[in-house]
């Protein structure tokens, strides 16, 4: 079974099926690439699935270990390279709700965070810079 399903509409944008769920979402062009801005861009939506996925893991482990980080959240910026263009850096700022974090359970989901698998699927010449806030 297929995972998604995209369909060019027309004036830079798309719109995603999610299979299982039926989610849909659109993306258009980023402004600096001819688009309207009006909606993630392709590259945007790359950027934060680095984010969705180390906050998915984080949750992951945190439920193993009993940690509670609900509320916890990410803060993306995507840095542009040109020649060719391409996302150079994805910059990641996670911030963690304030729940006395030992050192034991700090390295365990910062860890967990830089070994996601969107971050081990992204080529090693991307810069990815994450950082805490605990």
């Amino acid at each position: 079974m297929h995972t998604s399903e995209v369909t060019y509409i027309g004036a830079l944008h798309t719109t995603s099926k999610h299979i299982a769920s039926g989610n849909v979402y659109e993306t258009d062009a980023p402004i600096d690439n001819n688009g309207k801005g009006q909606a993630f861009s392709p590259t945007d939506l790359m950027c934060t699935s680095l984010a969705n996925c180390l906050l998915t893991v984080m949750g992951i482990a945190a439920n193993t270990h009993a940690y509670n980080m609900d509320g916890a959240s990410a803060k993306v910026t995507k840095i542009m390279a040109q020649n060719p263009r391409r996302v150079a850096e994805i910059l990641v700022e996670v911030t963690m709700p304030k729940n006395d974090f030992d050192d034991k359970a700090k390295a365990i989901l910062e860890h967990t965070a830089r070994t996601c698998p969107v971050s081990k699927s992204l080529h090693p010449d991307l810069i990815q810079t994450i950082t805490f806030i605990w």
